[in-house]
């Protein structure tokens, strides 16, 4: 069971650099740079990148003074969103046994208890943005 994986970490680290960027001003960055400063391997970032790209977290402009920039604002870039982007639904718990659901399922007391623990989790990550990540970091946004 993993809720953050490499995927949503790197996303979360190029997402708050390009955040810092836009902060000072001049929005734009290069993967490249992103990479050197995140120490993201450039070729993992890119696949990266263009998902966030698509989804419509940041836009690409071509050319010298082009890059990437951070479209959505810090407060609405929620975590728990980034997770189900490159992990799929945030799951303590798996009802399924060999690629079947578990005949006991139905009945089960511990599935029970887990879902709100999973419901605790998701509501805790949906609770830590951009913006709160900058804020710990010690940026204003």
């Amino acid at each position: 069971m993993k809720l953050l994986t490499k995927d949503t970490d790197y996303a979360v680290r190029a997402l708050l650099c390009l955040a810092k960027k836009k902060k000072s001003g001049d929005e734009w960055l290069s993967s490249s740079e992103i990479s050197k400063e995140e120490r993201i391997p450039l070729q993992y970032l890119r696949r990266i990148l263009q998902i966030l790209k698509n989804e419509g977290y940041i836009e690409s402009k071509e050319g010298v003074s082009g890059g990437l920039r951070l479209v959505k604002s810090p407060e609405k870039v929620k975590v728990a969103d980034l997770i189900r982007l490159f992990h799929g639904e945030i799951e303590i718990f798996n009802c399924m046994f060999r690629k079947k659901a578990c005949h006991n399922r139905n009945k089960c007391f511990l599935r029970k208890r887990v879902l709100k623990i999973e419901k605790i989790v998701e509501d805790e990550f949906g609770n830590i943005t951009l913006k709160v990540l900058l804020d710990d970091m010690g940026v204003r946004v």
